[in-house]
């Protein structure tokens, strides 16, 4: 598995977003715990989660607690695997979103997840998504407060602008090694922060990167080329997207989320598939 670098930890180049095995449409906890015993089998060593995926109130941290079980019981070595996490977004039980970016609610979340995923400090920790009704200056600031107090030992952002990235940095003392956002062939909005990426030497961490949980699936009909291009490589429409993501620049990393250890697999292969200059500018025209 080629790696890439988060900070100054190497990490597979494909990740492994735990999202979907624990909200709407989860699977049994049997599939889920396959799913990652899959994904560290292929040479995975990034997987990402956060408090709020879940879908009950009284089960904040679901996927949190289920990653843990799962690399508790792989039976291999897990040392090397890093696991991000992420607070100040919430589910109050009812499907619906909310936020909390007060420092003092980071504080506790960041201990809620340091319990569950039973570590002294958590490998990356990242900042879920502003809230407009706390300073982001403030929510950062608790951030570099973790990162201090040795909680952490990576601190990220995530759905975060080009200022609030510099921001971020800024607080951190040059420390931000991470920006999550969503981009995929549908959503591009967030080049801009992508092209950032590279300017300071962060790593891009892509979400829902092949379209999202009820998406993913019908990628290569709504991009014609994507599918057209998969069909001349042999492989899936997963897969050259992934690898179309990898090809515009060394610091991304996509996260595909899976509930199912065969989608990990595909994914995983998109590594080993090399694009023309002509497939990726063809690529980046789609959907535009």
């Amino acid at each position: 598995m080629q790696t890439r670098r988060i900070g100054d930890v190497q990490v597979s180049a494909i990740g492994l977003g735990g999202m979907p095995m624990s909200i709407e449409g989860r699977p049994d906890e049997r599939r889920s715990v396959a799913t990652i015993h899959a994904a560290l089998d292929a040479g995975v060593t990034f997987i990402d989660t956060a408090d709020a995926y879940h879908l009950h109130a009284n089960e904040v941290g679901h996927n949190e607690t289920l990653i843990a079980r799962a690399l508790a019981g792989h039976g291999g070595d897990t040392s090397g695997v890093l696991v991000a996490t992420k607070g100040g977004h919430l589910r109050p039980g009812d499907g619906s979103w909310t936020l909390d970016g007060s420092p003092e609610h980071l504080r506790q979340a960041c201990d809620a997840s340091l319990k569950r995923l039973g570590v002294e400090a958590i490998g990356l920790y990242q900042f879920h998504r502003p809230d407009p009704k706390v300073p982001f200056a403030d929510s950062v600031g608790a951030l570099r407060e973790l990162l201090d107090a040795g909680k952490v030992r990576l601190a990220g952002v995530s759905n975060a602008n080009p200022d609030q990235i510099r921001l971020a940095n800024e607080i951190l003392g040059g420390r931000l090694v991470s920006v999550q956002n969503q981009f995929s062939p549908a959503y591009r909005s967030s080049e801009p922060e992508l092209e950032l990426c590279d300017e300071l030497d962060i790593a891009f961490l892509p979400w829902s990167p092949l379209g999202g949980i009820s998406r993913a699936g019908d990628l290569g009909s709504r991009f014609a080329p994507f599918a057209d291009i998969a069909r001349a490589h042999g492989v899936s429409p997963q897969q050259v997207c992934l690898a179309w993501m990898l090809a515009k620049s060394p610091r991304t990393i996509p996260i595909p989320g899976s509930s199912r250890p065969e989608t990990i697999r595909d994914s995983v292969q998109a590594v080993d598939l090399t694009l023309s200059t002509e497939e990726s500018a063809r690529l980046d025209g789609a959907g535009r």
